[in-house]
């Protein structure tokens, strides 16, 4: 066990004021005030066996929760993304001129409609969440969305499908910031980052199978539409896989199946050192307030906004601006396979470096928007025949990924209180939204095979967000050093005390 783990207070010296017998004479068993305090309180209050553990042992059940838990965030993301990567891929099979999507910038606010849906629902999904078992509310809003993304097939004109994406955007806007939370709830700062990037990694490599199946029901031709077939087969797998949500996602050590007690105490206990508590169902307005008036959420809101005016062009036009290069529907659709393979590999390393190097995780912020920055530039600059150049930028755009994925775990690792969280985390989607909402936007048809400004704008915005990143990390240390002054040094003895947040517990340090 680590010298932080040793300083950390057991079970046994946590004081309560009531407690009940069992009449079978075990135990008595602590009455935990959940109110104010983690959940995670209960899980060592009424552990009776040995408080110690090996390194070891945590290791192996580390792995555990590992194949548990990723497996099943990980397909969850990959059809999340999935469904919205197909909109593209289906607009070279008649989507757009079925729909009537092919005047003025009606394609453009198909895509960005979506994330006013994001925006709408992100918050009432996460206090949804928050007050119910948060496995049920994934399961539910997975079935909902895959039922939501089948009948894209009935839509007849571009109303009935700004509908349909409005409320396809409401159902899968609360996802990212429930997994952000589960994450947050079975790991240690220095083990999120990585978690984080397992997951969202999926957005990327699922765009090198994608374009295989959907080339397939491309070719289909018996009456119908064939981007149709492309709809019909996500939504079904995906209202499948909501169901079996219900019953295979893991929410948090807490309330989690199949773990032992000393299992159980000891991924609990060993979050002490996160300063951020496990679960707590009570929403406090007073943490919310907090929150916005912090201004280190602010920034990273405005990162994330910022920089996903990139994944405006990656999610909806990559497809159509390769097309635009002189190639046919099947080359523009096999040359996507490499960008997922980028994409993917890049959110990996990126995430991996965070987890292996201390404090350098606004330094990979940045640098990924350096990388997004110079694919935009050659896209927008390169001549068309010079294929070589604009087909490496195209291949490392979705560098804001990789950024992206280091981001939230940055945030949630520097965010204490339950409440807090899971406002926190839905405001980091919201920012994501919102960025993701305008980048359709500013790639209006006209401009086509181009697109000059709305790369002016994704180069302007990406170095913004990649300089911001810079001012979050100079503020985290300013932070710490203050903290450091007053006296009080980093420990862990509020972890889990009336669930307090980052700015109320003085023990708390940010990381970089």
């Amino acid at each position: 066990m680590s010298d932080e783990e040793k300083a950390t207070p057991t079970a046994a010296q946590i004081h309560h004021a009531d407690t009940n017998t069992d009449d079978a004479g075990a135990p008595p068993l602590k009455v935990i005030d959940t109110v104010h305090k983690d959940e995670a309180m209960k899980v060592l209050a009424n552990y009776h066996g040995d408080e110690t553990w090996t390194e070891e042992e945590e290791k192996k059940l580390r792995r555990k929760v590992d194949w548990r838990l990723m497996p099943v965030l990980c397909f969850t993301y990959l059809l999340q993304y999935y469904d919205k990567a197909m909109l593209s891929q289906a607009a070279l099979f008649g989507f757009r001129t079925d729909l009537g999507l092919t005047t003025g910038n009606t394609y453009s606010m198909t895509a960005a409609i979506f994330y006013l849906g994001f925006i709408v629902g992100a918050y009432p999904t996460m206090a949804i969440a928050q007050r119910l078992p948060i496995e049920r509310v994934a399961s539910a809003t997975v079935t909902l969305w895959g039922l939501c993304l089948i009948l894209t097939t009935v839509c007849k004109n571009y109303r009935d499908v700004y509908t349909q994406r409005f409320f396809l955007g409401v159902l899968e806007s609360g996802i990212s910031p429930m997994f952000m939370l589960i994450v947050g709830s079975w790991y240690k700062k220095d083990e999120q980052a990585m978690r984080m990037g397992i997951w969202y990694s999926c957005t990327g490599y699922v765009s090198i199978f994608s374009p295989l199946i959907n080339y397939g029901f491309g070719l289909i031709h018996d009456g119908k539409s064939s981007w149709r077939y492309m709809y019909y087969f996500a939504g079904s797998i995906t209202l499948l896989w909501g169901i079996l949500l219900w019953w295979v996602l893991p929410p948090d050590p807490v309330r989690a199946r199949g773990l032992t007690d000393r299992e159980r105490y000891v991924l609990v206990a060993r979050l002490r050192t996160n300063n951020s508590g496990v679960r707590n169902t009570h929403l406090k307005g007073g943490q919310m307030l907090e929150l916005l008036l912090d201004i280190k959420f602010w920034l990273v809101f405005a990162i994330a906004t910022l920089c996903m005016i990139a994944n405006g062009p990656i999610s909806a036009f990559l497809p159509i601006i390769v097309d635009g290069f002189g190639f046919t529907a099947l080359e523009s659709l096999l040359l996507l396979m490499p960008v997922g393979a980028y994409a993917g590999t890049a959110m990996l390393i990126c995430s991996w470096a965070a987890m292996r190097f201390k404090n350098i995780r606004s330094y990979i912020v940045f640098g990924a928007q350096m990388g997004t920055t110079l694919a935009a530039l050659l896209l927008w600059k390169l001549p068309l025949k010079d294929l070589g150049g604009l087909l490496f930028g195209v291949i490392i755009m979705p560098s804001v990924g990789a950024g992206y994925a280091v981001l939230m775990g940055l945030q949630i690792a520097n965010i204490a209180g339950y409440t807090k969280r899971a406002v926190a985390s839905s405001g980091l989607y919201i920012g994501y939204c919102v960025g993701n909402f305008i980048g359709p936007l500013v790639f209006k048809t006209k401009d086509y095979p181009r697109y000059a400004p709305g790369f002016t704008v994704v180069v302007a915005t990406s170095v913004i967000a990649g300089v911001l990143a810079l001012v979050y990390r100079f503020v985290c240390i300013w932070d710490n050093k203050r903290r450091d002054k007053s006296g009080t040094t980093e420990g862990f003895d509020n972890a889990y005390d009336d669930d307090l947040t980052d700015l109320k517990n003085p023990q708390f340090r940010y990381i970089l």
